[in-house]
């Protein structure tokens, strides 16, 4: 058996369940999880939030703070609910990008354990950026689809 024929065997076999609603949605809870706990812990701790902001030099302060909750949440439940998803995932994308290169700036840090941790959460935070580009890509090709198969 050639990897080609093993690797579609096991596609065809694993598709119904992983391509499932629900699995689908408990993948994208997970990936806007963030977005969804930071908001709240802003929330609950806002002199902690407004701290937040003046550290990265986002000024004024409660309106930066006010406008992340806000934006985060808002995102957070257009894309798991469908409704503009694409338009929500490209926004979190650029959201993610614009605070990585503005809180991960792992190449101003002398080498050691800092830097290091730095430079982890600036490519795990371009991984999230390029994930929500991919729901906001599967998504449009999934509208054209539908809209296609409509006609």
């Amino acid at each position: 058996m050639s990897p080609s024929s093993l690797e579609n065997r096991l596609a065809v076999r694993l598709r119904p369940g992983l391509s499932g609603n629900r699995v689908i949605f408990v993948g994208l809870l997970a990936l806007c999880s963030a977005y969804i706990q930071g908001p709240l812990t802003k929330i609950f701790d806002f002199p902690g939030a407004l701290a937040e902001m003046e550290h990265f030099g986002l000024y004024p302060a409660p309106l930066f703070a006010v406008g992340i909750i806000v934006f985060e949440l808002a995102m957070s439940a257009l894309v798991l609910s469908g409704f503009y998803r694409w338009a929500a995932a490209g926004a979190f994308a650029a959201f993610t990008l614009a605070a990585t290169l503005l809180a991960f700036r792992f190449w101003e840090l002398p080498p050691g354990m800092e830097r290091a941790m730095a430079t982890n959460g600036f490519f795990e935070h371009i991984g999230l950026a390029g994930a929500f580009v991919l729901v906001a890509v599967y998504d449009l090709r999934e509208r054209a689809s539908t809209e296609r198969g409509g006609q």
